[in-house]
């Protein structure tokens, strides 16, 4: 079904810009294996290696015209499903980290994490879609994603691990598709009522004043 898509994408990329269709990299799987994530090409090739996007130095300068659009309706994504089809990932579950990343989260996190194959969506995924816009706003970006980003994420992560369920991953699919329209909507919120609530905009302004400090 997604073949013409697929299609035009890949013409898409290679017209765009120089480089592979596809970009490949090494994540963290269940039981803290590794395998190699598939996403479309959405950066330049000169894109420094093994740093996550909103960590870069002015980002933007690396992200391509196809990659804007990709990366915004989450599309990049759609070569995972081959990483499904093969089993070192499902439609529904944390998401994999290269070994930097993962090394930053506390061990609690690390042991819920490892028992659990990685998604190509989650719920980290759903409150975290504008991470890149809240990262760049703040004076320390690598700081930030420190302290305030990553203990978050884990923490949604054990959520994840205590309540999953047939219902909660058909939830988290929906509400995958609803961010993309609605990218403001606190919906996810009121579907998981238990779900530790975030507050990225306060989180950022509570970080610069005391980065300015």
């Amino acid at each position: 079904v997604l073949w013409p898509l697929i299609l035009i994408l890949v013409i898409w990329i290679k017209l765009d810009s120089k480089g592979p269709v596809l970009f490949k990299q090494k994540r963290v799987g269940i039981h803290k294996t590794h395998f190699n994530i598939l996403k479309f090409r959405t950066m330049r090739i000169d894109t420094p290696k093994d740093t996550p996007t909103h960590l870069l130095e002015n980002p933007e300068q690396y992200i391509t015209k196809a990659g804007k659009f990709l990366r915004k309706t989450k599309i990049n994504e759609l070569p995972q499903l081959i990483n499904i089809l093969i089993g070192n990932m499902s439609i529904i579950g944390p998401r994999p980290l290269v070994k930097k990343t993962y090394d930053l989260y506390a061990d609690d996190v690390k042991e819920c994490i490892s028992k659990v194959t990685p998604g190509l969506s989650g719920i980290g995924s759903v409150i975290f879609r504008d991470e890149e816009y809240y990262v760049s706003k703040a004076k320390d970006p690598v700081e930030f994603a420190r302290q305030y980003i990553q203990p978050q994420k884990g923490e949604l992560e054990k959520w994840y691990y205590h309540n999953r369920s047939l219902y909660v991953d058909f939830m988290i699919i929906f509400l995958t598709c609803w961010v993309i329209v609605f990218p403001k909507s606190d919906l996810v919120y009121k579907v998981f009522k238990t779900l530790p609530r975030l507050d990225l905009e306060k989180d950022v302004e509570t970080f610069n004043k005391e980065y300015n400090a």
